[in-house]
Formats: C-alpha cells, structure tokens, sequence
C-alpha cells in the first residue's frame, strides 16, 4: 500500500493500514482452513483456527479506529485520506462476514454435516482466498501500474461469480439430503454459504472502488 502513496511522505498510517489489509486476508486463510480441517473431521484443529481468526478480527477491528483517529488528526490530503478511510472499512466489513462465518463453522464441527457440503464449503472457501489475495495485489498495483490493477479488479468480479454459483448450487442440494439435515444445521449451513457470499460481495466491492482508484490516479 505504501508503494501507491510513494509520492507522499512514509506515514505511520499508512504502515497501520497495510496491516490492517494484511490481517484481513488472513482471515479469510483461516477461514479456509477451519473448513478443510471440517472436512477431514479434525475439530481440535479446525477450532483452533477459528480461534485465532477471532483473535485477527478483534486487532483489525483495533487497527480501523486506530487508523480512523490518526487520519482525523493528521495532515494527509482530503482525497488520500478518503481512500485510506474508504479501503480500510471495505477491509473491516470483509473481515465481519469471515468472523460470521467461523461462528457458523464452528457450529457445524459438531454436526452430523454430510460430507459433500463441507466439500462444496471448501470450494467456495478456496475461491474466497483466491479473491482476496487477488485484491492485495490489486491494491499494492495502484499508483505503479494502474492498467494491472484494473485487470486484477476484473477478475475479482469473475471470482465473486463463481462464488455466487456455488452459492446457488449449494441451496438447489439442499432438498437433495433433507433427509441428513437436522434443522440446526440446516440453518447453520444455510448462514454460513450467506456470509460466504457476503465475503465474496465485500471483496468484490474494493475490487470496484480499486478500479475508481485506478482511473483516478491514471487522471492525475
């Protein structure tokens, strides 16, 4: 991120917010963990992802009104501050959706969940970490090659569709296994794929204001 500010003097802020962009993405990695461990039934491990995924979510949640106060208080330009401040709580919504997520996760541990579920929640979690680091190296391309970070932004869009179908697909499964299904974790299944989509809409949702950035700074 600091590469995109190179023009302007290396900040404290700017360090604080490709942290806070850093451990974002982490947690949709442990996310994606937490259900692989699912999938082969190792729910010690698969906690103790979820564990340390809350652990992540509460430094972001710090970090975002660390980096809030700081750009309140500094000297940074309106327009970079406002791209900071917009970035930045894209980034937090995306990590809310991954810490609903795991709740859900964890819940389902203890389910009777059939496998070809946790098998299609793996997929779609693998598309989720695909996007999210497709978006880190969108975000540090602004202000170096704009032109790639465009095209970065536009395959985002196309992993966030496959998200979507998953999705879809997922909820046409369901009156398949019925039968296999208790209500309770019906319902939990049933949240979990949600946030899933949430997580792909959120990170979709940057990929559209990266390529904002992008024209912008083309502009400039």
């Amino acid at each position: 991120m600091e590469k995109w500010f190179a023009r302007k003097r290396k900040s404290e802020v700017l360090e604080l917010a490709d942290r806070q962009m850093t451990l974002a993405i982490d947690t949709v990695i442990d996310l994606q963990k937490t259900i692989q461990e699912g999938l082969k039934g190792d729910i010690k491990s698969a906690k103790e992802h979820i564990e340390h995924l809350s652990t992540i979510e509460h430094e972001i949640d710090e970090l975002r009104r660390t980096i809030f106060e700081k750009l309140t208080r500094g000297n940074m330009p309106p327009k970079d501050r406002e791209d900071i401040m917009h970035l930045v709580k894209r980034m937090d919504e995306m990590a809310d959706h991954v810490k609903d997520a795991s709740r859900n996760a964890d819940l389902l541990l203890n389910s009777s969940l059939p496998k070809v579920f946790w098998e299609r929640l793996c997929s779609m979690s693998n598309h989720l970490v695909e996007g999210a680091t497709t978006l880190r190296k969108a975000v540090e391309a602004l202000g170096i090659n704009t032109t790639l970070a465009m095209k970065l932004a536009m395959e985002i869009d196309k992993i966030e569709g496959k998200v979507d179908d998953e999705y879809s697909e997922t909820k046409e499964m369901f009156n398949a296994h019925v039968k296999e299904i208790d209500v309770a974790s019906f319902l939990f299944l049933r949240d979990m794929i949600e946030e899933l989509e949430h997580v792909a809409d959120a990170c979709d949702d940057t990929a559209d204001y990266v390529r904002i950035l992008a024209v912008a700074r083309e502009s400039e």
